[in-house]
């Protein structure tokens, strides 16, 4: 197995009439992984992920989707799910090998989009953090509030810090906020704004729940391959019901319950998380 030994770096991709921004970090001949964050978020969400992925031996590429982190805001704002995996098709297009994917709410609907409509191998295998076609209403909605609120900034870090404490409350909030300037920018009126683009909030930009459930079951017909769904025990977003509906669209599904995380599985309870993939990458027969 190759080692580990490169650091991670941070680089761009051309992708579908923009640049996409990633860290990318392992060695080049190891199994690709591509992390995909959630919608609002940036790749920063997957630092420990990718860090402990890396030590494990594989090739990781952590991805700021269009209009989120430091990658480029498209000149219309095209948030599609076609426009989100022709930047990962483009992305992929880099790689020696087939990655596996993994992708949190957003990213990981990406994933399986792209995988369903593709009409030849696109991925090794596909990882779903605490994302289903069939969402717990409340929680989606929860989200939407909270990526709709504040759209006139933050003066302070704390004021940031204080909106994200009142959206996840069971998260103990850290003594020092800086962390949260990965998330943030300062634009020109003096504020401090979410690091993506507001744009995408118009709905029929959107790819967060509950408007992508039905190309979600669409794409479930052409996903023939080996796919993990990771969800938070506590999530508000994924229910019972919904992970069963889930089986029924892909009977190769396996399923892993993170005691004690919620909706953002990977920040919540990281060791935990890290482990159900790790133990579902290596699993995978060789490509």
């Amino acid at each position: 197995m190759p080692s580990a030994s490169s650091p991670i770096r941070t680089t761009r991709f051309a992708a579908s009439g923009i640049s996409v921004c990633g860290d990318v970090g392992g060695h080049p001949a190891a199994r690709p992984v591509i992390l995909l964050h959630g919608g609002g978020q940036t790749r920063h969400s997957w630092r420990r992920a990718q860090q402990e992925l890396i030590a494990q031996g594989f090739y990781v590429i952590s991805l700021d989707a269009r209009g989120h982190g430091d990658s480029d805001w498209p000149v219309e704002p095209d948030y599609s799910f076609d426009a989100l995996a022709a930047d990962l098709r483009a992305v992929i297009a880099t790689l020696p090998r087939l990655p596996a994917l993994v992708g949190a709410s957003m990213g990981g609907a990406t994933a399986l989009y792209l995988i369903g409509n593709s009409p030849t191998p696109i991925a090794s295998a596909l990882v779903m953090v605490d994302i289903v076609p069939k969402l717990e209403q409340e929680g989606a909605k929860k989200i939407g509030d909270f990526m709709n609120a504040n759209p006139e900034g933050f003066a302070t870090l704390e004021e940031a810090a204080d909106a994200v404490s009142k959206y996840y409350p069971t998260r103990k909030r850290p003594k020092d906020a800086s962390g949260l300037m990965k998330n943030l920018r300062l634009r020109d009126d003096g504020r401090l704004h979410w690091h993506w683009d507001p744009r995408m909030l118009a709905p029929k930009e959107r790819v967060e729940p509950p408007q992508m459930a039905q190309q979600m079951i669409d794409a479930c017909r052409g996903v023939k391959l080996p796919t993990l769904l990771v969800r938070g025990t506590e999530s508000d977003i994924v229910g019972q019901n919904g992970v069963e509906e889930f089986r029924k669209l892909l009977p190769q599904l396996q399923v892993a319950d993170v005691a004690g995380a919620g909706h953002m599985v990977a920040g919540d309870k990281n060791d935990a998380f890290n482990q159900s993939v790790v133990d579902f990458l290596r699993a995978l027969p060789p490509d």
